[in-house]
């Protein structure tokens, strides 16, 4: 099964226009945290071994990726060029880095998306 028939629909708060791909070409655009899982549990160490998330744009500032570990696991990177974060980690739990990716992107700027605005009463 592809993921790509797991398309979330329309941009949400947590996924504002921005797409996953994988190396076997399998995009999803606005990916849910399941879709993300889907994707992530879908990698092998033979032709399929990493997805990518980032923003639909031709330069974008950040990018998270997924590949699989030759001895298991996964390494997870996350960059965001304008907060100047660069992290990688590992990890086993597919459950576990979709969560935390989601959680991840939603903090991201997208173009397009109304920047968060603070007000004092």
């Amino acid at each position: 099964m592809s993921t790509s028939s797991l398309s979330s629909g329309p941009p949400t708060s947590s996924a504002y226009g921005q797409s996953s791909s994988s190396e076997n070409s399998d995009r999803i655009d606005a990916p849910s945290e399941d879709a993300l899982f889907m994707q992530i549990s879908e990698l092998n160490n033979s032709d399929n071994t990493y997805v990518v998330v980032q923003p639909d744009e031709d330069d974008p500032v950040w990018f998270a990726s997924v590949a699989v570990l030759d001895e298991g696991g996964y390494e997870v990177v996350r960059r965001d060029t304008a907060r100047d974060e660069h992290e990688v980690t590992t990890a086993t739990s597919t459950n576990d880095i979709a969560r935390d990716l989601t959680s991840w992107i939603a903090a991201r700027d997208f173009p397009g998306r109304p920047t968060r605005q603070v007000s004092e009463f």
